[in-house]
Parts: structure tokens; C-alpha cells; sequence
């Protein structure tokens, strides 16, 4: 595999009115485990469904019900752990958080506070070509979710839907090594992306099966780098968690409004309290929602109506071998195989349907540069337009590399071949039978060819001179031969013609 260098990104300052000013950031990611069944109940996780239809006794917290834990759930959180290179722990347990709220049936989430299943990771951040940072990954653990309040259905009352109660969470936590709104939203993007090809999660943000609450600190430059060699947060600030964020734009925004607020305070001579604030988008401003809770104030205990899990490296062994080509693997392989940049690699890895289409078109043309090109620029540009994804696509793989094979065999030009694209795209035909029957084959017969510049030199003797003093109005004659073969001359035989006749 090619080994993938990188430098360093700079971290995001912020100007102040007395001081520049850095930002540190950690990431809470919340992610809905794709299984079929909740955690600790057999209850549907089907999104879409009616208010309180996928709701099981256990997650109504009905007197004397108990979980049952979901091993599948525990499966996609070890899957999870080794995409991420973490370390997976044979041994965790559950605890119980206490908080209330109405759509916390039970008075406490079941969670993972002093024994998480999955230990520390690491993921890589591409900020740009050669550039990326590395965030490592403090832990993952498992939990349940609580269900929807909905308070905009009646003047009077707020209701409860117990559909997401009890589905199974993974609450990712990141290490405060993120350095900027761009990073923090990279960050998420590239967390999904793994976890869209580990298929342990979809990463809907719009459903809210992804969902991150931001950690957001300010220090003095100088600081980060004092606290990284003593692992010491006293050289940091004050960090306010903003909570419940689904969106890539309103991360950026968010952090960037809270940032701001707490230098404005600093600077002021205050100091920032530690608490859960929430995003206005439409005010752009954070504002306090409670004060930080630390874990005593949720009086933790071991669940007791949980053992504690206790897997086998044997287990963890099977999952690993399972695991699929992940994105910098691919990305790296496609760069070594096929010779492609590293953004183009970039793009035709963003999703494995993405990355399957390309190698499907490659395995029928057998000319990677010139799928990436087609692929990125012609399939990606008309499916935006038309507001479709990859997996829509009119035109397969099949197809496309026909195309391309058409082009280098030299049957037709790269300009009839975004003909044939277009028909090919449309109509659903395919592209070799479209070139026979509009008559699209390019004419590589150079006594042809020929013909057609004589004819165009013989009526154009001016223009004749003005080439021969100026070689680059050579181009004229090319586009004239172009003009009078209706397209369909062999551009390289043109100017191939062009330069003897022309002596240029």
C-alpha cells in the first residue's frame, strides 16, 4: 500500500481586541448503531414510524421488565473500535446515569461511564492534499437513546414519542486535538465516512442518527503546545459543550460564534463558566442551556440489572477479518494502482458506492486516469445537475468505460465522445451502438483528412502566409478541417497535417 505523508494543518487564531487567541476542541459524537432491533429490547429501530409504535415494555419502563442485551449492537461497537484502530477492552460493563426528563421513562439512561467496550483510537483528517490531522479517539462506549418531547403540536400540552428510546448509541469522544471550525466539521465527515463503510452506522444527520456535541476552548498561543507535552488542561480554557449539532455548516458556525464569546469575555476580564450552551442558526449565537454537569452529579452506578460483558479475542479476531477495504486504504491503493492524484482519489473514495462505480468502469476500460477524469468531471458534474446520486446513475459502469474504450482504440474523439455520454446518459443505450448507427466513428483515413486541408489551403492562401510567419495560427486550419469532417477527424491527424503542410 502507498504510504500517505502529510503535514501538519496550523491551528485556527482568532484576532481579539488585546490578544490572538486559539481555539481547542473535542468532539462527543453520537451515533445510532444500524441494527434492526434496540439495545437492550427486540422494539424496531425503524425511523418514519408512527409515535409510539416501535416502543417494547422495557423501553416504556414498565414495572418489571428488564434489558436484554443486543449482541449485534455490541458487534457493530467492536467493528466500530477496530475501524477507528482503537483498542477493544474483553471487558465493560453498564451503568446507570440518572437524570430526568419526560422522555426518559426509566429516570436513567443505561450507559458506559467507568468501563467503556472500546479503549483508545485514532482517526485521520484530510484537510487537503498533503495535509491532515490526527485526532485521536479517547473512547467509544455503548448506551441507549431517549425519546422526542414535542412541544409545537399544542398551545397547551407537550407530547411524548418513545420511538428512539432505547436505541442503541455509540458515543464516540475525541480528544481535545481538533483545532478549528473547518477541522471539527472534517472531523465528523471523515467519522462518518468510516463509519458509512464499516456499516456500523448510516450517518443521517437529518434523522439525528448522527449527532455531535462540541467542546469549545480559547488559549493564548504557546499554551496547546504545554498542555500536549503535560497532558496538563490547566494551560487550556475553560471549554462550554454545545449540544445536539446535525449539521456540517452550523458545527463551523457554532464553534466560531462561542469562540468569539468567551474571547470577548477573557478580554473583558471575566471568566468562562463551564457549561452546556445550544446554537440559535437563526441568531447565530450560543446560549446557556445548563451548567456543565460532572459525572457525580449523575450519580453513576453499575446497572444491576446488567452483567457485565465479557467477550472473547477469539470473537474480536472474526470481526476484524471481516472488516472491509476502509477509506484510506482505498484511497491509498487507488493512488498506487491506478495513478491518481491524491484529490481525484480523494473524491472517487468519499462513499463505497462511489468507489465501486470507478472501479467498475476501470475493470471495463482498463485505464484508471482516464475513469478518475470521466467519472469526476462528465458522470459526477451531469448527476449534480440533475439532482441524482451515484446509485441512480442512467449510465453503468459498463457503459462509461465503453466510452473511454472507444476513445483510446481511437473510434472516437474525446469531443464525440460527451456526444455519445449524453445519448448514452438519456437514452440508455449502448455506446457502441450508438457510434455505429448516428454515424459518430471518427475518421482516421489521413487521404481523407488530407483532402479536406488541401481544399481549405487552396481557398485560403492569406491566411496560408499569416501561419507560416505565426505557427500558432496554425490552429485555424485545425478547426477548419474539424468543421468541414463534421467533428470526426482524428484531432491528432490534423495537426499532425497541419504541421507538415504548414512547415510550422
Amino acid at each position: 500500500m502507498l504510504d500517505l505523508t502529510y503535514e501538519t494543518p496550523k491551528p485556527k487564531v482568532i484576532a481579539g481586541a488585546k490578544h490572538d487567541w486559539e481555539l481547542v476542541i473535542g468532539m462527543e459524537v453520537h451515533a445510532q448503531v444500524s441494527s434492526n432491533a434496540k439495545l437492550f429490547s427486540g422494539a424496531s429501530t425503524k425511523f418514519g414510524a408512527e409515535p409510539n409504535a416501535n416502543v417494547a415494555f422495557v423501553d416504556a419502563a414498565m414495572p418489571g421488565m428488564l434489558p436484554v442485551i443486543n449482541e449485534y449492537c455490541v458487534e457493530q461497537a467492536v467493528r466500530t473500535g477496530l475501524g477507528l484502530k482503537a483498542d477493544i477492552n474483553l471487558f465493560s460493563a453498564f451503568d446507570r446515569k440518572n437524570y430526568f426528563y419526560p422522555d426518559l421513562p426509566q429516570g436513567y439512561q443505561i450507559s458506559q461511564l467507568y468501563h467503556p467496550i472500546v479503549g483508545e483510537g485514532e482517526i485521520l483528517v484530510d484537510m487537503g492534499p498533503g495535509v491532515a490531522r490526527l485526532v485521536r479517539v479517547e473512547r467509544i462506549h455503548l448506551e441507549q437513546d431517549a425519546g422526542k418531547s414535542i412541544h409545537d403540536m399544542d398551545p397547551n400540552m407537550s407530547f411524548v414519542d418513545l420511538n428512539r428510546t432505547g436505541v442503541a448509541l455509540m458515543e464516540i469522544v475525541s480528544r481535545p486535538d481538533i483545532r478549528g471550525p473547518e477541522e471539527a466539521a472534517a472531523y465528523v465527515t471523515k467519522l462518518r465516512q468510516i463509519l458509512r463503510y464499516l456499516g456500523t452506522c448510516d450517518g443521517n444527520m437529518q434523522n439525528g442518527n448522527l449527532r455531535a456535541d462540541v467542546n469549545v476552548s480559547i488559549c493564548r498561543q504557546g499554551q496547546y503546545e504545554k498542555y500536549q507535552k503535560t497532558q496538563d488542561f490547566s494551560h487550556l480554557g475553560t471549554r462550554c459543550e454545545i449540544k445536539n449539532m446535525n449539521s456540517m455548516r452550523f458545527i463551523q458556525a457554532a464553534i466560531d460564534v462561542e469562540a468569539r464569546r468567551q474571547i470577548a469575555i477573557v478580554e473583558a476580564g471575566g471568566t468562562v463558566d463551564q457549561e452546556t450552551r445550544l446554537y440559535d442558526p437563526d441568531k447565530n449565537e450560543t446560549r446557556s442551556m445548563r451548567s456543565k454537569e460532572e459525572a457525580h452529579d449523575y450519580r453513576y452506578f453499575p446497572c444491576p440489572d446488567l452483567l457485565p460483558l465479557e467477550i472473547e479475542q477469539a470473537w474480536v479476531d472474526d470481526i476484524a477479518a471481516s472488516l472491509p477495504e476502509l477509506p484510506d486504504a482505498k484511497k491509498a491503493r487507488f493512488m498506487g494502482d491506478y495513478g491518481l492524484t491524491e484529490y481525484d482519489a480523494s473524491v472517487l473514495t468519499a462513499d463505497t458506492t462511489s468507489a465501486s462505480f470507478f472501479e467498475g468502469v476501470v475493470a471495463t476500460c482498463d485505464d484508471g486516469k482516464l475513469a478518475a477524469n470521466w467519472v469526476i468531471n462528465e458522470l459526477f458534474g451531469r448527476l449534480k445537475a440533475d439532482e441524482k446520486d451515484i446509485s441512480d446513475s442512467p449510465l453503468s459502469p459498463a457503459a462509461l468505460g465503453g466510452i473511454i474504450k472507444l476513445i483510446k482504440a481511437d473510434t472516437i474523439s474525446g469531443k464525440i465522445a460527451k456526444d455519445v455520454f449524453e445519448i448514452a446518459y438519456t437514452s440508455g443505450r449502448d455506446p457502441e451502438e450508438i457510434v455505429e448507427t448516428e454515424g459518430m466513428k471518427q475518421v482516421t483515413d489521413t487521404g481523407a483528412i488530407e483532402a479536406a486541408l488541401d481544399e481549405i489551403i487552396a481557398a485560403n492562401p492569406a491566411q496560408v502566409e499569416k501561419a507560416k510567419v505565426n505557427p500558432k495560427l496554425a490552429g485555424w486550419f485545425v478547426g477548419q478541417v474539424m468543421k468541414a469532417t463534421g467533428g470526426k477527424a482524428n484531432p491528432k491527424a490534423v495537426n499532425q497535417l497541419v504541421a507538415q503542410k504548414l512547415g510550422s
